[in-house]
């Protein structure tokens, strides 16, 4: 068998990356280091093959295109630890919904800022604001708000990233102690990969995180642009 065609195929290059994950995932169980995040050791490692052996993105994607398949019932499954602790959301769903709002008007406008403040142009600034929702969501509020969906699918997976990271730890450092309030605030500082983190330590934590990342989703696509145009407005953006 021709070993270049082999490493080329769809089945191998799936398999890799299936098995450079679960290679990853026990390290960071090993070890106990967040910063080992397998999502990003995986992104890293392929990149390195790729440059290696000249297979193009568009050759890998191919095979990507099995993996992705599953992304939609993966999502839809995050429902299952919801609903198991539907009781008790719904006692407390109005200051559930309020620390919600907040997160997500201070996700937009302290990005939005900060990013104008250092000299962004506004397309570039409108593209970040969309940064802590899912990444089919952020690209639609990117269209929509004139931002460039390219950068904000890069930006999306670079919060989610350092959010899962670090999330955790920063939130030990400010003495957040209630699992469902550093629940809450990954699934909503840093979606999918903050809910998955944080999914590990039960179903009560990967409930609260979901709640977190559908809510701040939905806020999100109504107040990403009102928001962006009242910080122009008010001169916080220069």
């Amino acid at each position: 068998m021709d070993i270049a065609l082999f490493i080329r195929s769809e089945l191998f290059l799936v398999t890799l990356t299936f098995l450079l994950f679960w290679v990853f995932s026990r390290l960071q169980t090993r070890t106990g280091i967040a910063l080992l995040n397998p999502m990003v050791l995986t992104i890293a490692a392929l990149i390195l093959f790729l440059r290696a052996t000249g297979i193009s993105y568009d050759e890998y994607y191919k095979s990507g295109q099995l993996i992705e398949f599953w992304l939609k019932p993966a999502i839809v499954a995050l429902a299952l630890p919801l609903y198991s602790e539907l009781r008790h959301i719904r006692r407390q769903l109005m200051p559930l919904l309020l620390a919600e709002l907040a997160g997500c008007v201070v996700g937009i406008v302290s990005v939005v800022v900060i990013a104008a403040l250092l000299g962004a142009g506004e397309d570039v600034v409108r593209s970040l604001a969309p940064k802590s929702v899912s990444t089919p969501i952020a690209l639609e509020i990117s269209r929509q708000i004139g931002g460039i969906p390219a950068l904000t699918s890069a930006i999306v997976v670079v919060v989610g990233m350092i959010g899962a990271m670090t999330g955790l730890k920063m939130m030990t450092w400010g003495r957040v102690k209630s699992p469902v309030s550093r629940s809450l605030s990954m699934g909503t500082a840093a979606h999918v990969m903050g809910t998955n983190r944080v999914s590990e330590y039960g179903e009560r934590f990967g409930a609260y995180a979901t709640l977190g990342l559908i809510i701040n989703g939905i806020l999100t696509a109504f107040l990403a642009d009102p928001l962006v145009e009242l910080v122009y407005a008010c001169g916080l953006a220069g």
